[in-house]
C-alpha cells in the first residue's frame, strides 16, 4: 500500500477515480478560487507543479495565465498593481526562502497598502534518502531550509500556512484566498513542501469548497443615527474639512466623496495619497497639505487615511470635532499611531458618506444652502493664489542638466489623457508629479502606502494588464529606479507585449537621504562639507539604454527645450506596442 492509500486508510466511500498528484489539486484549487494570473519565478522546489501544468497544457485544460518574471520583486508588485486596479489578488509563486525574501520587500508594500495578494513559496524537501518522491537530490535542498521561513513575511501576512497534505489542497487555497480579500484586505503565504506535492490522491479524496459557504466578508455602511450625527455637524459646521489618502482605491467612494463635498462645502485636502481621492478640477479640492485647512477647521473627517499629518510640523486645533471613518480605523498593525479622533467607524467610506448625504438631503435648510454658497466663494482666491503660483513652477523649465521637475511634469500631464494611469515613485519630487500632472478620473493615480523603492515598474506592469486600453506611465527617481530589478521589468513588458513608459527623474542619487540628515542636522557636518552619502552619479549614466536592450525605445534628455518632443516620441512607442523609457537630468544633489 502506497503512502496516499495508508494515509487515507479511515473508513471512506469505494474510490474510483484515477489518483492525481497533489500539485493537480493544487492548479484545480486555484482555478476554484478564480486566480486569473500566476506571477511566477520558480525553482528546484516547483518540478511537481511544472509537470502537471505541461500535462494540463497538452491535455487543453483551463490554467491561469502564467507571467514568467525574472525577478520577484517584479512579480510581487505586478500582482499589486493588478490588484489596486482590480480588487481581485492573484498568485506569486516563489522558489523556498530566497524567493520569499526577495519578494518580502513587495509584501510590505501591500500590506500597508491593503492589497491581496497569495505568495506561494516551495518549501526545501524534507528528505533525503529517496524515501519519497520528491526528496532532496540537490545541494541547494539543504541550504534553503530555514527553521521558520515564515518569519521572512510574517509581520506582512494576514495568515500562512504550510500545506501538510494534498487532502486539504483546495480548502487550504479557499481559506487564503477568503481571507486575503476580506476587509482589510492584504496578503496571505503558503509554503509547498515537494514532497506534499508529489503525493497521489484520487478525486473522492479532496473536497471543493465554494465561494457561496466561504467568501470574503467585507465592511459596509454606519448605523443611520451614525450618519444622521455626521450630517448635522456638517450642516452647523463654519469650516468643515476631510483628509484622505486611499479612499479612492474604489470608485465609488471617489463618487461619494465629491458629491457629499461639493453638497456641504468641505474642503478636501490629500496627504501622501496612494490614489486619486477627488477630481482636481472641483472647488472643494484643498491641495495635499492639510496644514492650511486644519487651522480654521471646526469638524473634521479622516476618510481611508493612515498618517493624515505630520504632527511635528501641524497640529489640529483642540476643539475641532474629528470622525475617522476608515476599513481600519484602529491602525491595528501600526505599533504605535498617534491621532485622537471622538468617533471611529469602521466601514465602507463610499456607502457611509452615500448614508451622510442620505441625512444631509433630510436636513439641508435654506440657511445651510447659503452658508455653503459663501463658504465655496471664499475658496476661489486661495484657489486661484495656488493655481498661478503651480503655473509659474510649470512655466520654468530649469537649466540643461538640471531640468526642472515641475516643468517636466507639467510637460507631461499636457500630453497625458484623463484615462491614463500614472504610477508616482517620484518620493522627494512627488509634489511636482501630484500638482502638475492634473487627474480627474477615479483609479488613474497610484502611490506606494509602504516604505519599499523600486516598486512602480513592477506595479505599472500589472496595471497594465488590468487596463490595456490606458497608457500607463511609471515616474520614478534614479535612486528607485536602481532598486526595481529593471532588466526584470523590461524583460517581461518584452515578453508580454506590455508596454510602459517610465519617466526617470535622474538627480544622481537619493535626495531623501540627503534631506533627512538636513531635517535633524541644518547646520551640521554633512552641510558644510556637502556630503551626505546619498550620491550615485557616475561618469555616464544612461538608464535608457537599460530599456534599449529589451527592445524598448529609450532616449535621455539633458537641454529642457528638447522635452516636449522627446516626450510625444515616448508616449508614440506607447501607442504602436513599445515600452518606453525617458531619462530626464534634473541636477545633481
Amino acid at each position: 500500500m502506497n503512502q496516499a492509500a495508508s494515509s487515507a486508510a479511515v473508513a471512506a466511500p469505494a474510490l474510483s477515480g484515477e489518483p492525481r498528484s497533489t500539485a493537480h489539486y493544487f492548479l484545480e484549487g486555484l482555478n476554484d478560487v478564480g486566480v486569473e494570473y500566476i506571477f511566477a519565478n520558480l525553482g528546484t522546489d516547483h518540478v511537481e507543479l511544472i509537470e502537471e501544468m505541461a500535462r494540463w497544457q497538452r491535455e487543453s485544460r483551463p490554467l491561469a495565465r502564467m507571467i514568467l518574471c525574472p525577478h520577484e520583486t517584479v512579480a510581487i508588485h505586478m500582482a499589486a498593481g493588478y490588484a489596486a486596479m482590480t480588487g481581485r489578488g492573484q498568485a506569486v509563486m516563489v522558489h523556498v526562502d530566497a524567493g520569499t525574501a526577495n519578494a518580502a520587500m513587495g509584501m510590505h508594500n501591500m500590506f500597508r497598502g491593503r492589497l491581496p495578494v497569495m505568495l506561494i513559496a516551495g518549501k526545501a524537501p524534507y528528505t533525503m534518502r529517496g524515501e519519497l518522491p520528491g526528496s532532496r537530490d540537490n545541494y541547494v535542498h539543504f541550504v534553503q531550509d530555514p527553521f521558520d521561513i515564515g518569519s521572512l513575511v510574517r509581520p506582512y501576512v494576514k495568515w500562512e500556512y504550510t500545506l501538510p497534505s494534498g487532502v486539504v489542497a483546495k480548502e487550504a487555497l479557499r481559506r487564503g484566498h477568503t481571507v486575503m480579500h476580506s476587509d482589510p484586505p492584504g496578503p496571505v503565504y503558503v509554503n509547498l513542501p515537494r514532497e506534499t506535492l508529489a503525493e497521489e490522491w484520487r478525486p473522492e479524496q479532496v473536497r471543493g469548497f465554494p465561494a457561496d459557504g466561504y467568501g470574503a466578508v467585507a465592511v459596509g455602511g454606519i448605523d443611520p443615527r451614525q450618519a444622521e450625527a455626521i450630517a448635522r455637524r456638517l450642516i452647523g459646521a463654519r469650516n468643515p474639512i476631510v483628509v484622505t489618502s486611499y479612499l479612492g482605491r474604489k470608485a465609488h467612494a471617489v463618487r461619494a466623496l465629491q458629491a457629499l463635498a461639493q453638497r456641504c462645502g468641505v474642503r478636501v485636502y490629500e496627504f501622501m495619497p496612494t490614489y486619486m481621492n477627488v477630481s482636481r478640477d472641483l472647488a472643494c479640492f484643498g491641495g495635499f497639505d492639510p496644514k492650511p485647512g486644519l487651522a480654521d477647521a471646526d469638524v473634521g473627517l479622516l476618510l481611508d487615511v493612515d498618517v493624515p499629518w505630520l504632527p511635528k510640523f501641524a497640529s489640529a486645533r483642540p476643539d475641532t470635532h474629528w470622525t475617522h471613518i476608515d476599513v481600519d480605523p484602529v491602525k491595528r498593525d501600526f505599533p504605535m499611531w498617534g491621532f485622537s479622533t471622538h468617533t471611529r467607524l469602521q466601514a465602507d467610506c463610499g456607502r457611509a458618506l452615500e448614508q451622510v448625504l442620505e441625512a444631509v438631503e433630510q436636513l439641508a435648510t435654506p440657511e445651510f444652502e447659503a452658508h455653503v454658497a459663501r463658504r465655496i466663494a471664499g475658496w476661489q482666491q486661495p484657489d486661484a493664489a495656488r493655481r498661478a503660483a503651480l503655473a509659474r513652477a510649470a512655466e520654468a523649465p530649469g537649466a540643461t542638466g538640471a531640468i526642472s521637475p515641475h516643468y517636466l511634469c507639467a510637460t507631461l500631464g499636457a500630453a497625458l489623457r484623463q484615462d491614463d494611469v500614472v504610477v508616482n515613485e517620484a518620493i522627494r519630487n512627488s509634489l511636482a508629479v501630484l500638482n502638475q500632472i492634473r487627474r480627474t478620473e477615479p483609479l488613474t493615480f497610484l502611490g506606494c502606502a509602504g516604505g519599499g523603492l523600486g516598486y512602480s515598474g513592477g506595479v505599472a506592469l500589472g496595471v497594465k494588464l488590468a487596463r490595456p486600453a490606458s497608457r500607463v506611465v511609471q515616474i520614478v527617481g534614479d535612486g528607485g529606479f536602481h532598486f526595481s530589478a529593471p532588466t526584470a521589468v523590461y524583460a517581461v513588458a518584452q515578453n508580454y507585449r506590455l508596454p510602459i513608459l517610465t519617466v526617470v527623474l535622474d538627480n544622481g542619487g537619493w535626495q531623501a537621504v540627503k534631506e533627512a540628515v538636513l531635517r535633524v542636522y541644518p547646520d551640521g557636518e554633512a552641510m558644510a562639507g556637502n556630503e551626505f552619502q546619498a550620491r550615485l552619479a557616475g561618469e555616464r549614466r544612461r538608464f535608457d539604454e537599460v530599456a534599449q536592450a529589451f527592445g524598448a525605445h529609450g532616449e535621455q534628455v539633458v537641454d529642457p527645450a528638447e522635452l516636449p518632443a522627446a516626450v510625444q516620441r515616448c508616449l508614440n512607442a506607447l501607442d504602436r506596442g513599445q515600452a518606453a523609457l525617458l531619462n530626464v537630468r534634473i541636477g545633481q544633489i
